[in-house]
């Protein structure tokens, strides 16, 4: 089953012939080989190119070793480039190939060779990029599917998606598999015995279970504002483990670098600056999550503000957590104090700007006041946006706050400007 993955294929349709080396990245099994290998290839055909001028490379496959040599790997392609029209090269898995940096680099300086290339993100990362390419490298990161995309492929009602996607999250082969069982020990296998061994191996971690404990933290309170000296004192409180919070900064930066984890920073409205510590972290996908903590700790509110952050950013937002001041009447002794205020995201994309509070329930016009309390703290003219699981039609409230249903909100990309 071939899930369509058309906001990706576009983003690398509108790179072509741009110069650069076009960098596919994501966290594993998120899709990556898929999009380049049959996606993307499959539009080049339909646009009428020749099938000599594809040149897909899967240096992951057992017939293809012996061009993980450079030198092997450059005869070959200098004998494919037979004329001076486009041709076009992808490359999967291009860690595998040695000395991949320079023999990337070599390649670019041949005129009519457009190149796309993955990478497995624990050894092929965004920072890597930059590094080695100079600035020649256009990246495009891919995510596990967004909650359109799962429904596209799933055979039920929003509900009953929603339900299975917040407990399995949208890793794409989890589309596939037929039982909860199957899912679940996928997801927990991937988890033991991919992504940690490819940080551990990547990194030379020292101390493996405190990583593992560190993750058991962040699973256990994503949405929750927290630092490392935070996490640091929960080591010692809870774990009676010692462990600095230079080695959990450390530990957290090898979780961002493997795209496991994203953390989102506190940004002060009024103020119109960074805060700082502390931060909160979101997971890039809600089922590995759920997985990292044996399916326990399946809290809907939380799991809902983690989807509606990797929505925003799948959208190409810059997404921090607002603080908004606010100064009120103490009635015990007369005088005005100052509080602050949060709002779940602040949503930056070029010129436009959203404030947004995620609100699984508003049971009660006490509960609609103090999710409005922190937007109405921002006097900006910027757009503010209610979503709610509840099914509602979209409307501007008294306060010209946009209310919107959770749906509503995640099957139009667009509903941002309603």
């Amino acid at each position: 089953m071939l899930i369509n993955r058309s906001q990706y294929l576009q983003k690398l349709i509108n790179r072509m012939h741009n110069g650069l080396i076009k960098v596919v990245t994501g966290i594993r099994r998120s899709g990556k080989s898929v999009l380049l290998l049959k996606l993307f290839c499959q539009h080049l055909r339909d646009s009428g190119i020749p099938a000599d001028h594809i040149i897909p490379m899967e240096f992951d496959r057992r017939e293809n070793r012996p061009f993980r040599d450079p030198d092997m790997l450059l005869d070959y392609l200098k004998s494919k480039l037979a004329d001076d029209s486009s041709y076009y090269l992808l490359l999967d898995e291009v860690q595998m190939l040695e000395e991949f940096e320079e023999v990337l680099n070599s390649l670019l300086h041949e005129p009519n060779l457009d190149i796309y290339v993955t990478g497995s993100n624990s050894k092929f990362l965004s920072s890597d990029i930059l590094t080695e390419f100079r600035g020649r490298g256009d990246e495009v990161h891919i995510f596990p599917l967004s909650f359109g995309e799962f429904m596209e492929v799933y055979d039920g009602d929003d509900y009953n998606g929603w339900a299975e996607y917040i407990m399995y999250g949208g890793l794409p082969l989890t589309t596939t598999l037929k039982t909860d069982e199957q899912k679940a020990k996928y997801l927990i296998n991937l988890f033991r015995e991919t992504y940690l061994k490819d940080i551990a191996e990547r990194n030379t971690i020292e101390k493996p279970r405190e990583m593992e404990d560190l993750l058991n933290i962040l699973a256990s309170s994503i949405g929750a504002l927290t630092n490392p000296s935070k996490i640091e004192a929960t080591f010692q409180s809870r774990l009676h483990s010692s462990i600095s919070d230079n080695t959990i900064n450390k530990y957290i930066g090898y979780l961002k670098e493997a795209f496991l984890i994203d953390e989102a920073k506190r940004y002060d409205v009024k103020g119109r600056k960074y805060i700082g510590s502390p931060l909160k972290y979101y997971f890039e996908d809600v089922g590995l999550r759920n997985a990292r903590l044996d399916f326990r700790q399946i809290e809907e509110p939380h799991l809902m503000e983690n989807v509606l952050y990797n929505e925003l950013r799948m959208r190409g937002f810059n997404v921090d957590v607002g603080s908004a001041s606010q100064r009120y009447m103490d009635k015990a002794s007369g005088k005005k104090l100052l509080k602050h205020l949060e709002i779940d995201f602040v949503a930056n994309l070029g010129s436009k700007r959203y404030y947004i509070q995620s609100a699984y329930q508003l049971p009660s016009d006490e509960k609609m006041q103090q999710e409005k309390a922190s937007l109405l703290a921002v006097r900006d003219s910027f757009k503010k946006i209610i979503i709610v699981k509840d099914v509602i039609k979209p409307f501007h409230n008294e306060d010209g706050i946009l209310m919107i249903g959770l749906f509503d909100f995640l099957h139009h990309p667009d509903s941002l400007e309603w």
